[in-house]
């Protein structure tokens, strides 16, 4: 078996697409609509991919709590001047052990990303 996606029910598309695409850094790969009502844009490259899902009827009723997305940096510091830089509010930065550093954003829907430095 292959994992494929993780799917993110978002409350503006553009919004997602654009910090998936600039502060993620993941190509737009396709976005078409579902009817009226859905339009899914998948985004990634590679392993990793990212499926937006924009439902006019439901954007709002989705709860994102206990969700994280971790991302590989090379530069923890340089990652996080970058977002600061486009006003991103940053977490602390944890160490859970002495091989492995991150913080975490969050995306426009609430999600958390997490940028993560390994040693």
């Amino acid at each position: 078996m292959k994992y494929l996606w993780t799917t993110i029910q978002v409350e503006n598309l553009d919004e997602s697409i654009a910090f998936y695409h600039d502060i993620v850094e993941l190509p737009l790969n396709k976005r078409f609509a579902v009817g009226e009502d859905v339009e899914i844009a998948f985004m990634g490259d590679g392993e990793t991919n990212i499926e937006l899902l924009y439902n006019k009827k439901t954007a709002k009723d989705y709860h994102r709590e206990g969700i994280s997305l971790g991302f590989k940096v090379t530069s923890l510091t340089e990652t996080m001047e970058v977002l600061k830089a486009k006003d991103l509010k940053i977490s602390d930065v944890f160490s859970p052990n002495p091989h492995t550093s991150f913080f975490f954003v969050k995306d426009p829907n609430g999600v958390n990303i997490q940028f993560v430095e390994e040693k």
